[in-house]
């Protein structure tokens, strides 16, 4: 549920997008991701950093597009996260603890394992990134909006699912209970 909230902003950008245009839908998205950032912060009494993250790359780059009506500035958000998100998963790995280690340390995988992990989600991020800039320096933005909705987002959950099934098949399991 927590992700399909997640989208929300998302998913109002691609359907005000479809009814008023991409100014509107810039509104949009930047009202819904500060909102859903603010709510967060309300819910679990302190922010979270991707909230924070997107909301403040959206006011950023969608504030340049509606200061300078130029939809280039909100089609360049998604590359600048992604390239962000890569960074920050590449750095974690000069730490003693990945991100991947920390976002799965429940699954008791091998370190390994997660360090794996993190190095895919490292290329995988770096990869959206171009992809992003790509289709939003070829193609009109009708095709961008759409394969911001779908593309992205749908190769974002094929990648979880992958994810999830490797993990899961090195994680392991917990022990019975009452087993000392």
């Amino acid at each position: 549920m927590k992700a399909l909230f997640d989208f929300l902003p998302i998913l109002l950008f691609f359907g005000t997008y479809k009814f008023q245009g991409i100014l509107v839908a810039t509104a949009v998205a930047m009202a819904a991701t500060v909102a859903l950032a603010l709510f967060g912060w309300w819910r679990r009494g302190r922010p979270e950093p991707m909230h924070l993250l997107s909301a403040g790359l959206i006011l950023v780059f969608g504030g340049a597009t509606l200061a300078l009506h130029d939809e280039r500035f909100i089609k360049l958000k998604p590359t600048i996260l992604y390239a962000v998100l890569a960074g920050v998963f590449l750095a974690s790995g000069l730490t003693g603890r990945t991100v991947a280690e920390r976002m799965f340390a429940a699954l008791d995988a091998p370190a390994a394992v997660l360090r794996r992990v993190n190095g895919w989600w490292v290329a995988f991020f770096a990869a959206m990134a171009g992809l992003n800039l790509f289709v939003a320096a070829r193609f009109d933005t009708d095709t961008w909006v759409n394969f911001k909705l779908f593309g992205l987002m749908g190769l974002t959950l094929a990648f979880v699912a992958v994810q999830a099934v490797y993990i899961a098949r090195t994680a392991h399991p917990p022990p019975p209970e009452g087993d000392p």
